[in-house]
């Protein structure tokens, strides 16, 4: 394990490590030098060996020399740190945009260059988080869907979040950023080797602040856009399937087996595996007036969520199938047992209506 700063991929992250051992480097001299003295004079002017207190009050040679030593030392400190700060404060000319929504508890990238955007959602098993398997390398560190950035470029970030104050955070590119809602923070990085990079939110952001990790896989620029050509496609592969499935029916078994993976990838940690929520923070979903009442309304706060409550819109976090679905299992899970069939052509005219 290692306790010291990352020195990085990028030439940001090398030159804020250099800043970071160069102050360290001189704090730890300051120290020898203040400590050496302290410890010296202890030694040598103890009451034992006869020394006798000296009756001067005041020096100014002293008072200058105390004074213009630690003012020249920090100026010492702030030129080689405010190079570094503009450095790191300068997205312009950047090749990529990439917008980086936070959310409780997920990540949402969009590509201002490309038709692209996504969620990027916790991986690790839910057994791993309760104890009931081992946890493997990257416990807490994975994701679904990993932001992927070519090398070489310089990519701009635009950080904002939908609820709270979340932090977009990854020591490898020395690229650490609030994400603020209502406002849009800047940042950037140009990462210098392929790999994989991981990170989390910074910023204490609620219940989940500690399920919510930031992986960022750099590519060469022509794997970058293959990858980007594969996304894109099975980007409008997707719309066309949806657009299929508001002429089909699906039974209840598929309904409530979508359902259920859904519903624990999205809701569960909220309302609990078992339905039940967290009283007093989070409703329950089991015998609720949601789950059993009108199946438009159900499907609304899905898709709109609820102002002024933890809720998230899910509209455009989850497929017509995803939505209808996860209503499905939600009105028919833990003896709610209404016999309500929700089907995506039921989401998608609801969606039409706003």
């Amino acid at each position: 394990m290692s306790y010291n700063l990352r020195p990085g991929v990028t030439a940001i992250s090398q030159q804020v490590y250099g800043l970071h051992m160069t102050i360290f480097y001189i704090c730890c001299a300051i120290g020898v030098v203040v400590f050496g003295a302290m410890f010296w004079a202890i030694i040598h002017h103890r009451k034992s060996k006869g020394a006798k207190p000296a009756s001067f009050h005041e020096s100014t040679k002293v008072e200058i020399v105390w004074t213009v030593i630690p003012f020249l030392i920090l100026i010492g400190m702030a030129i080689p740190a405010t190079k570094t700060l503009l450095a790191m404060e300068d997205p312009s000319n950047a090749d990529l945009t990439v917008q980086v929504t936070g959310s409780q508890w997920k990540w949402h990238y969009k590509y201002f260059d490309y038709e692209l955007e996504y969620y990027s959602l916790l991986a690790s098993d839910q057994d791993e988080i309760t104890g009931k398997r081992a946890k493997r390398e990257n416990y807490l560190l994975e994701v679904d869907r990993p932001l992927v950035l070519p090398v070489g470029k310089k990519v701009r970030f635009l950080m904002t979040s939908e609820d709270v104050i979340h932090s977009w955070w990854v020591p490898d590119f020395a690229v650490k950023k609030d994400a603020n809602p209502g406002f849009i923070n800047e940042a950037w990085t140009i990462i210098d080797e392929p790999g994989i990079y991981r990170g989390q939110c910074a910023e204490l952001c609620g219940k989940d602040h500690g399920f919510m990790p930031v992986v960022v896989i750099a590519k060469e620029q022509d794997e970058f856009d293959q990858w980007m050509a594969e996304q894109q496609q099975a980007y409008q592969q997707a719309k066309q399937e949806e657009q299929a499935l508001l002429a089909m029916t699906m039974d209840e078994a598929e309904l409530m087996s979508v359902g259920k993976q859904v519903y624990d990838k999205h809701c569960a940690a909220c309302h609990q595996a078992n339905g039940e929520g967290l009283p007093g923070v989070f409703p329950a979903l089991k015998d609720s007036p949601i789950a059993l009442g009108d199946v438009d309304a159900h499907i609304d706060i899905i898709v709109n969520g609820k102002a002024g409550t933890a809720m998230q819109a899910f509209g455009k976090q989850l497929t017509l199938k995803e939505i209808a679905a996860v209503t499905t299992y939600e009105r028919n899970a833990w003896g709610n047992d209404t016999g309500d069939l929700v089907q995506a052509k039921d989401v998608a005219a609801l969606k039409g209506q706003e």
